[in-house]
């Protein structure tokens, strides 16, 4: 959804992230948790500075700068996935940087194996080429300057993030790339998502377990608490983030049998002036599950809303009008009967609401669509 920008007030997204620029016309957000990250590292990285450079108070200033400089190193591996997937003509919404690093909105996946891998690799290529120009330029200046340990630090930690990011599961480069092989290799997107996923548990699981493996081996001790809270945060959002993406990918495989028409509720007809308990007695009679209420040529204006009707005394129902009780329609909540898949969704979501009006191609009333039962076809559940 675009935001119109205002005079009045900083622009923000709707995950309340602050925005910071559009380089090359793609909106850029950082949220409050990257200032915190942004202090955290520069308290962590402060005695470092200090016992190379003996700089005093100064050295917090080039602590902050080397968490600055971090972030936007992130940003560029960001902006590499944007800019791939603008090659292959898929629309970018925005990117955002946050505690973890950067994610980057993009509003369609990718049609082809090709172009999964080419949009995943991109990102971590550029940061091992970042790593690769840092480490050359670290060659030509004295280590013990302030540019010599942010140049050591960020080849370094830009080498990190290449290594990471290429490991095999969602929703880390490495899982994309691995999700483009699989499905290449079967022919089918969620085969390839679903191994991908499973990649990313598995490594959600030893990024916990890590820690405590290492210093038991090395030290015979447990963990430091902030280790051991910084892992379980990551590994966390590592699970969380493979499973969304399962469960969405499970989700989009069943978009293309899900049809508005076969989802229909069957509806009965009744004027404006109707009192709700003949409306409901007429549905119970006629075996319907939904109620329109038309005007007096014969053309629906409103639906029945059931949470509104149920909400009325048994008393009062036979004394108020149907009408009273129902949703108005509009052009966005009447659908065509046939639309399916993605082009059901999208219409949907361009006039949000609890049911909709489908309609034949010649107008003729077929039935009442609900969400919730879009929703449950889209979950596996039925209605």
């Amino acid at each position: 959804m675009n935001q119109p920008d205002s005079a009045a007030s900083q622009p923000r997204d709707r995950k309340g992230g602050l925005r910071i620029g559009r380089p090359w016309g793609i909106p850029v957000y950082i949220t409050p948790s990257w200032v915190v990250i942004a202090v955290l590292l520069t308290f962590l990285y402060q005695p470092v500075v200090d016992s190379i450079l003996h700089l005093g108070a100064a050295s917090y200033l080039v602590a902050l700068l080397f968490a600055v400089l971090l972030y936007v190193s992130v940003l560029i591996h960001e902006l590499a996935h944007c800019v791939a997937a603008r090659h292959y003509g898929l629309p970018v919404r925005s990117i955002t940087l946050y505690l973890l690093g950067g994610v980057s909105e993009i509003d369609r996946e990718a049609e082809q194996p090709r172009q999964e891998f080419w949009i995943a690799f991109s990102g971590p290529l550029l940061s091992l080429v970042l790593a690769g120009l840092g480490f050359l330029c670290y060659l030509l200046v004295d280590p013990a300057t302030v540019l010599g340990v942010l140049i050591w630090q960020l080849w370094v930690a830009n080498l990190l993030v290449g290594v990471f990011n290429l490991l095999p599961g969602l929703p880390l480069d490495g899982g994309r790339i691995l999700r483009a092989a699989v499905w290449a290799a079967s022919g089918r997107p969620l085969t390839g998502t679903t191994a991908a996923a499973w990649g990313g548990r598995i490594l959600a699981i030893l990024v916990i377990a890590l820690p405590f493996v290492y210093s038991w081996l090395l030290w015979r001790a447990a963990p430091s608490i902030v280790t051991v809270l910084w892992t379980t945060l990551l590994g966390a959002f590592i699970w969380r983030n493979a499973s969304v993406a399962l469960h969405t990918a499970r989700i989009r495989a069943r978009l293309p049998q899900l049809v508005a028409r076969d989802l229909a509720r069957t509806a009965i007809t009744v004027t404006t002036d109707t009192p709700l308990a003949e409306a409901l007695r007429r549905r119970a009679a006629a075996d319907a599950e939904a109620i329109l209420v038309v005007d007096s040529a014969g053309t629906p204006t409103s639906i029945v809303d059931d949470a509104a009707a149920n909400a009325v005394p048994v008393e009062r129902r036979p004394w108020l009008p149907v009408s009273h009780t129902a949703q108005t329609l509009t052009p966005g909540t009447v659908l065509p009967a046939d639309l399916a898949g993605e082009d059901l969704i999208k219409a949907m979501n361009a006039q949000p609401a609890s049911q909709y009006l489908l309609v034949d191609a010649d107008g003729t009333a077929v039935g009442a669509l609900r969400t919730a039962d879009v929703r449950g076809a889209m979950e596996g559940n039925g209605f």
